[in-house]
């Protein structure tokens, strides 16, 4: 306990101490500049922006998990082994043994069962991923229920393809809570929700140590993990949203790691001694979600219009050069019956002829939601010049991570650009979200990114719950490019690109696992020379 408390006191002085000492960082300490101003809430089953999810995957055990590698290869985590019924409809999963919490407390089943319900029953952002399999608050505690100390059963509704289910089953909501820990700060039956937003109760490689909002985050190792101790006894985040900023640190030896340099800082140091850059495709695409609550948004032609209003090439080349791909359809490229088709490109007077057509040849004005970060704000920049060559006068309001995205979840913007990771490897995941939309209404219980975008998806909503029960792989891939085209033609998204992640390094620094989502970049295997 003495070793915890002192690791918890250094960790705590490293997070809050200057960055501007030119000194190197601890052996045993990983630094690094980042942008986390995203994270609202520190809660597994609420996360659901990129650098609160990889906090999570970090500090939390998930039932299954893959191979970073090759995702295609499934593997248990918590659950040890699983089982599938012949009608395809029960999963029996057996829980790994000697696997303990920061608390000291054992996991076992009963906090299996109770994160995933506890997932549905509190019906956060991302509880749709579970939702899908027809669990409700309702029906979810005799769905999902423990068999005996080591053994979780989980009800389906309907057949779906095994590895679906095992995907969603990687995403955050596939993390375990220690229910003792979580239970014994509820208030008012919220089962622990308003405390853990800024606490923890996991069972990770990495334990939360602090998180102060728009500064930093510190963790601290896990001396009894049970799938190997971290060798870096302390990581530590500090929120830097100046790519300048975070170059100079890193240059100093002040930082080992920066996660958000731009084109400019990167080009600048290809030839240093000192650094190294590590670079991962991602799943991540860059997209504008256009309101059609909006009166001009809402017309088709308007919206054909603003997908000839892009330079592509030009920020893609330049705002993120070596940072991105050109790419239009919703599925990245990678997954299941990905469409490479990029059928859009900058051409004002195409742009200006539908306009013309929806009756708004002098153009309209909008404003888009942006946050306030040096490649969010070059693309938005680039955007408002090249619409107004036709017309559209684009107001840019900035804001910090949480500013926009509160806004564009309750559906008060009018243009959102933004980024979307997917949440597990299955071509599902990204279908559900830009292609599925049962109920429109501002009360809707499931709130995908077409519901944010207040389109009703009509027919699409159909299709994409059929794709998810094709069993026969050829079928199953034609009925996802039938659906990308469709949202590319007539979807309130400007689809524009794939993101590759470039972290940049001291050169003494190794092992930094990125993987193809944003939150598998795992910081359990770094080394420092």
């Amino acid at each position: 306990m003495r070793k915890l408390i002192a690791g918890l006191v250094l960790g705590t002085a490293l997070a809050t101490m200057p960055l501007s000492a030119n000194a190197e960082t601890p052996k045993n300490a990983l630094v690094m500049a980042f942008s986390i101003d995203d994270i609202i809430t520190l809660d597994p089953a609420e996360i659901f922006e990129f650098s609160g999810a990889e906090y999570a995957g970090n500090t939390y055990d998930r039932l299954i998990g893959f191979d970073n590698k090759d995702v295609s290869k499934i593997h248990g985590v918590v659950a040890e082994s699983w089982d599938v019924s012949e009608d395809g409809k029960t999963f029996t999963f057996k829980i790994r043994d000697g696997i303990k919490f920061a608390s000291g407390n054992p996991l076992t089943a009963e906090d299996v069962a109770f994160s995933l319900q506890r997932v549905i029953l509190l019906d956060q952002s991302p509880a749709f991923i579970l939702g899908q399999f027809g669990l409700t608050p309702d029906n979810v505690m005799e769905k999902i229920r423990m068999t005996d100390d080591m053994t979780v059963v989980m009800e389906l509704d309907q057949p779906f393809a095994p590895t679906f289910v095992l995907y969603c089953l990687t995403a955050g909501v596939g993390a375990v809570v220690d229910k003792a820990e979580v239970m014994a700060h509820e208030k008012d039956g919220d089962l622990g929700h308003e405390w853990l937003r800024t606490a923890y109760a996991g069972s990770g490689p990495f334990a939360l140590n602090k998180w102060t909002a728009g500064e930093s985050l510190s963790l601290t190792a896990n001396e009894e993990y049970w799938d190997g101790v971290p060798e870096m006894k302390r990581v530590i985040i500090r929120h830097v949203a100046e790519a300048a900023s975070q170059q100079l640190l890193l240059e100093k030896g002040d930082i080992d790691i920066a996660r958000n340099l731009e084109a400019d800082q990167i080009a600048s140091l290809q030839n240093s001694d000192t650094i190294k850059f590590q670079n991962q495709p991602k799943g991540g695409l860059w997209y504008l979600g256009l309101s059609q609550k909006n009166e001009y948004l809402s017309n088709p032609k308007v919206r054909e219009a603003l997908k000839y209003l892009v330079d592509y090439d030009g920020i893609s080349s330049t705002i993120l050069a070596g940072r991105s791909t050109v790419h239009q359809a919703f599925l990245p490229d990678g997954f299941l019956g990905a469409l490479n088709d990029n059928p859009y490109t900058l051409d004002v007077e195409k742009a200006k002829a539908l306009l013309a057509e929806a009756g708004l040849p002098d153009g309209f004005n909008v404003s888009m939601d942006t946050r306030n970060t040096t490649a969010i704000m070059g693309m938005a920049q680039s955007i408002q010049a090249t619409w107004a060559l036709a017309g559209i006068n684009l107001e840019i309001i900035p804001g910090d991570g949480g500013q926009t995205l509160t806004k564009y979840r309750a559906r008060q913007h009018d243009i959102y650009i933004g980024r979307w990771g997917p949440d597990y490897q299955d071509p599902h995941t990204n279908a559900s979200t830009f292609a599925w939309n049962p109920d429109n209404s501002d009360e809707a219980s499931a709130k995908p990114l077409a519901w944010r975008n207040a389109w009703d998806a009509g027919d699409l909503t159909a299709k994409t719950d059929a794709a998810i029960l094709e069993r026969d792989t050829e079928k199953r891939v034609a009925m996802y490019h039938e659906l990308q085209r469709d949202v590319m033609a007539n979807g309130p998204f400007v689809i524009m690109f794939q993101e590759t992640e470039i972290a940049s390094l001291r050169n003494n620094v190794h092992n930094l696992d990125l993987g193809p989502s944003f939150d598998n970049n795992y910081y359990r295997f770094v080394t420092k020379d």
